[in-house]
């Protein structure tokens, strides 16, 4: 990023890949009609004088209010979503003069639409009834040992480099979001020699010669890490689910950045080709910051569409936890991490070490809750104020996959860790969420080969279940604690092939619980399973979580649905939930044992009420991201936390033979 455009642009609202960068929770339709009641439509000349009906309304975004009143231009590209087929009214607003839509951009599955049309169109489109939001398109850029430490090693009984337990990622489709992936990279390898690209294509308007190279660099990183084989030293760049299928989506360009929309076309084409790729997992290593509400934010609604219909999705929560001064800054969770059906991963830090003993929370993660917003007719602001990150996982100073003559090392050649001088065997060092996150996508490919009949909500609850609390970090900067995969493929094992939506509430949901051990020992080190889920505004524990079969584990459910905040007091709906959980009036800081445990941070209240006041940092002024944001989100992929880096062995040339 260069200095004086970046930050315009994230005046803008820039969407930043975060590299390696409310209450009841309503149905989507319910949570549409809260929003669209009591609209406030106005007329209003710009000063050319022409007409601005409806940028008053809170069916428009603020930074698309804003556009409107710029005088320096005349037309305007926005992502238009509608509640269902356009009536005859919009159809013609639509086809009018003027307004260009492309076929590629008519998101029929996610009901929206991006269109290039005059300002003046705006208003009388607002005052459709079907037409539930309008934002800009904004633009999307990229921020931005392992094996072992994660526990991957001990779910798929890793002995001599093979895997015992047959884990390895086998039939299972990743969808990567990124800026490519370099096709002839070494680490993309099967055991037999060959590509494991199921599909490769662009969604961005600049096309390279082939959807499979990544002039950026970021997306290969990306892709090896929850990916790479192992081929190049031996094993020490090994990916989490090194032998699943890869489906290239290229949504950013060679400079890292993208659009609402590149993503948009990508989402969709997935929802559509979800069966004939397998794709189970979805890995957004990329974001922007959070400013519309989930409820109307276009990739959130998108991601949403995505988990219903079974797909899980992963989401880097973004590089923001720090100002330029290292000040603690919460309130930076970016979209769609703050969407509440993704997993939201956040960065912790290993220190180099494969035992857990030392982790922390790295000081740039990016803390809830998140701050984006819906307006109500009286030009109120309500901010979702949900607890994000989900989890953590290991994400500062990782070596993965090179792409061939990238931007990023050519630019910084610090970049390159020097193991090989091979371009099919080199290797780079990355730090940040959007390394974090493909760690996590790695493991649910695991899960998911382990036990393919898992939701997206029960996979979710899982990794918080059996995540590790990092002791002196409160909820708002770990979620429920960090990744640990030997004890989610272990419980995965555990559950049903046969639940279902027909499951009664309560039934049992394993198989066994004989000789269960609620903690994991991973390279010499014990730790207790964090026991709860994070949910809303609060966390709920109970051997019932894992136990028996709460409704919100279904398709088309939201895991947080059924919890009720009334007058300060947390409780839940008997329909949705068993008796045996227990939601909690306040946030921890952990001690490092079971969710719960060690001192109240802050109440569950305040942050439901939106009087959040913390005194260890800033919360992050209402609707107003910094100029730095985006200077501070680049600096930690390229530097990461002053601290002991993942160690660089040098490769010898040959292959792995077990990759």
């Amino acid at each position: 990023m260069k200095s004086s455009r970046c930050f315009s642009r994230a005046i803008s609202y820039v969407l930043v890949v975060t590299l390696c960068l409310g209450s009841v929770v309503l149905p989507v339709s319910q949570a549409q009609d809260r929003t669209g009641r009591g609209e406030r439509i106005s007329t209003r000349r710009n000063l050319q004088g022409r007409s601005l009906v409806g940028i008053e309304s809170k069916k428009l975004s603020d930074d698309l209010k804003d556009k409107l009143k710029d005088p320096a231009s005349d037309r305007i590209k926005i992502v238009l979503q509608l509640s269902g087929t356009p009536s005859a009214t919009t159809q013609t607003l639509l086809s009018q003069a003027g307004v260009v839509i492309k076929d590629k951009d008519k998101f029929e599955r996610l009901e929206s639409r991006t269109v290039d049309l005059p300002k003046t169109t705006v208003g009388n489109l607002v005052a459709q009834n079907e037409v539930n939001f309008l934002s800009l398109d904004r633009e999307v850029q990229s921020m931005g040992h392992l094996s072992a430490t994660t526990g991957a090693d001990l779910a798929r009984g890793l002995v001599g480099g093979t895997s015992s337990t047959g884990l390895d990622g086998s039939g299972i489709g990743i969808a990567i979001l990124d800026s490519g992936i370099d096709r002839e990279h070494k680490s993309f390898l099967d055991r037999n020699g060959k590509r494991r690209f199921s599909f490769g294509i662009d969604f961005t308007d600049v096309e390279l010669e082939a959807p499979d190279d990544d002039h950026y660099g970021h997306g290969t990183h990306v892709a090896s890490v929850a990916a790479g084989n192992g081929r190049v030293a031996s094993n020490a760049y090994l990916g989490i689910a090194p032998n699943a299928n890869l489906i290239n989506l290229r949504v950013l360009d060679d400079e890292g950045k993208g659009t609402v929309t590149n993503v948009l076309r990508a989402l969709e084409w997935v929802l559509n080709n979800r069966t004939a790729y397998n794709i189970r997992v979805v890995n957004l290593s990329l974001g922007t910051p959070a400013v519309d509400s989930y409820v109307n934010d276009p990739i959130c609604r998108a991601v949403r569409k995505l988990v219903d219909a079974g797909v899980v999705v992963v989401a880097a929560a973004g590089n923001n936890g720090k100002d330029k001064d290292g000040n603690k800054v919460y309130g930076l969770i970016h979209a769609p991490g703050n969407e509440p059906s993704a997993i939201t991963v956040g960065a912790s830090n290993t220190l180099g070490t494969d035992s857990r003993a030392d982790d922390k929370v790295a000081s740039y993660s990016s803390r809830g809750p998140t701050r984006s917003y819906w307006t109500d007719a009286s030009g109120v602001k309500h901010h979702d104020n949900l607890i994000k990150p989900d989890l953590v996982a290991p994400g500062n100073k990782l070596i993965s996959a090179q792409a061939e003559k990238n931007r990023l090392v050519t630019q910084s050649p610090e970049l390159d860790a020097n193991v090989s001088m091979d371009e099919e065997r080199r290797m780079m060092i990355m730090s940040g969420t959007s390394v974090a996150a493909p760690v996590v996508t790695g493991a649910v490919a695991l899960m998911i080969q382990a036990n393919p009949s898992l939701t997206p909500n029960l996979i979710k609850a899982i990794l918080m279940y059996t995540a590790q609390p990092l002791a002196g970090y409160n909820l708002l900067e770990q979620g429920a604690g960090q990744l640990n995969i030997e004890g989610a493929v272990r419980l995965a094992k555990l559950v049903r092939t046969d639940l279902n939506a027909s499951t009664p509430l309560g039934s049992s949901i394993l198989t066994s619980t004989n000789n269960l051990s609620l903690q994991s020992t991973i390279s010499g080190f014990s730790f207790p399973w964090a026991r709860g889920i994070v949910v809303d505004h609060t966390f709920a524990t109970g051997d019932d979580l894992l136990a028996k079969w709460q409704k919100t584990y279904g398709l088309g459910e939201l895991l947080t649905n059924g919890i009720i905040f009334s007058d300060g007091i947390i409780f839940s709906d008997r329909t949705l939930w068993t008796s045996g959980i227990i939601f909690s009036d306040n946030i921890f800081v952990s001690n490092g044992l079971s969710l719960g445990n060690g001192s109240i941070f802050s109440s569950a209240g305040i942050i439901f009420s939106d009087g959040i006041i913390f005194s260890d940092g800033t919360i992050t002024p209402d609707g107003i991201i910094f100029s730095d944001v985006f200077v501070q989100a680049e600096s930690a992929m390229k530097k990461g936390d002053a601290t002991t880096a993942m160690s660089a062995v040098l490769d010898d040339g040959k292959d792995n033979p077990n990759y």
